[in-house]
């Protein structure tokens, strides 16, 4: 594993890569010691505090998970890239029902670049819709400690309030940018990358938050934690299986004879992901499910929540969500009817299956299992968090690490990240990162 790691650093092109992109993540985590412009910091650090595990985590916990952002931080990148993200799927949905985007993303790379700076124009006005709810967010922060979390010359203020707003807006297109120079000039996608910086960022905190649990005895303390590493474990092993796993559908190209020779005839495989989806689902369910649990909040002042994360109307509307956007997702990155008539175009077929309307029918009906697979492996997941709390006693904020989009976000973004390094040592004649051949890791292979 050590020569691996010093094969990583002895190319100076990948080198490069690896510092800058540790040197632009360094910038993304400096923002959030940047407070807003009259905005108390220590009695910010007070309600940020007694917010975990509190009605406001459970609220906007989603929100900073897949945001890489902090809303309560009241920082310059309190947005974190929310937005961009935002803007970047509504127009990957758009362009699978909008005919004209549809047609602009077929255009290879000058259709995608078009269709990401139509994207980058979105984000700004959606930047200043949630920098609005943000701003009017600090009054209930403000309760949690009693102390005035904005100076009293400045709260309320409608010039404070604008000045908050472009900063927040900044802040939130300046990640956009330090994301896209990532994906540029470092290595692995830049967004993913900073989303995964801020949910590693928060771990420290949560472990702190459970070694000081008042409430459980040390004995407690000791046996939770090794159940909590054996689970993170075996959760990454499970995640890893699942992310790597393909359904491999045979295909067979037909023959052609020109002259005397023979083309064609070779035996591919079309791979189907297992989980086509990814995280998709549990973010899209989530975000849908934190607006009637506010909006319930705001209604009910302290009554029992229908829609808290423990209730049982909770639990079942997450699970359907999900599966639900899980052939949403897959239904739209998969076309069964295109792929057979791509297939039937370049004379490739899938041996025993009529091209056509009926390799169609196939590759449909073995999407609906694969995804159904995918979705039950997404569900297990997303209740994992909410099932090992009650089980161990544990704050929510602490068990959110061992499932939900955390840990798929986490494990996707390293495999992505292993992957790249891997495909640039290969290129400089070095075996993989994570092989090891007869002389070793990072054995050079002469041709």
């Amino acid at each position: 594993m050590l020569d691996a790691i010093g094969n990583v650093f002895r190319i100076p092109e990948l080198r490069k890569k690896i510092l800058v992109t540790i040197g632009l993540l360094l910038c993304y985590r400096i923002g959030f010691h940047v407070p807003l412009p009259g905005v108390n910091f220590e009695a910010l650090m007070e309600a940020a505090s007694k917010q975990i595990g509190g009605e406001y985590a459970s609220l906007f916990g989603a929100f900073n998970t897949f945001s890489a952002g902090n809303i309560g931080s009241l920082s310059l990148f309190s947005l974190g890239i929310m937005p961009y993200i935002s803007a970047s799927i509504i127009f990957s949905l758009l362009a699978k029902v909008v005919p004209t985007l549809e047609k602009l993303s077929k255009e290879g790379l000058a259709g995608q670049k078009k269709i990401n700076q139509y994207s980058r124009y979105a984000t700004v006005p959606l930047c200043i819709v949630q920098g609005f709810f943000v701003i009017k967010t600090i009054p209930s922060l403000a309760r949690t400690t009693g102390v005035p979390l904005v100076d009293p010359a400045f709260e309320g203020a409608f010039w404070w309030q604008m000045m908050a707003l472009v900063a927040l807006t900044a802040g939130a297109v300046f990640l956009m940018w330090l994301g896209e120079l990532i994906t540029e000039y470092g290595i692995g996608n830049g967004i993913s990358l900073l989303i995964m910086a801020g949910i590693i960022d928060r771990m420290p905190v949560a472990m702190l938050s459970f070694a000081t649990q008042s409430t459980t005895e040390t004995s407690q303390k000791i046996q939770g934690g090794i159940v909590m590493i054996l689970l993170y474990v075996a959760v990454v092993l499970g995640v890893v299986y699942i992310t790597r796993g393909h359904r491999r559908i045979p295909i067979q190209q037909a023959r052609t004879m020109r002259g005397r020779r023979v083309y064609g005839g070779q035996r591919q495989f079309l791979p189907i992901k297992v989980n086509m989806a990814g995280v998709m689902p549990v973010i899209f369910a989530s975000s849908l499910l934190i607006v009637p649990s506010i909006i319930f909040t705001m209604i009910l002042h302290g009554a029992s929540n229908p829609f808290n994360r423990n209730s049982w109307w909770y639990i079942v509307f997450y699970i359907g969500l999900i599966y639900f956007f899980a052939y949403f997702w897959t239904s739209l990155m998969m076309q069964p009817t295109e792929m057979a008539n791509n297939m039937k175009e370049y004379g490739s077929f899938i041996p025993g299956i009529r091209p056509g309307r009926k390799t169609a029918e196939y590759l449909e009906n073995v999407m609906i299992r694969i995804t159904l697979a995918g979705a039950t492996f997404l569900v297990v997941i997303a209740l994992l968090p909410q099932l090992v709390s009650d089980w161990l006693d544990v704050s929510r904020f602490f068990t959110q690490f061992i499932g939900g989009t955390s840990i798929l976000i986490v494990v996707g973004v390293a495999l992505d990240v292993m992957d790249k390094i891997n495909s640039h040592l290969l290129m400089r004649n070095y075996e993989g990162f994570m092989k090891r051949g007869r002389g070793g890791a990072g054995r050079v292979v002469r041709k």
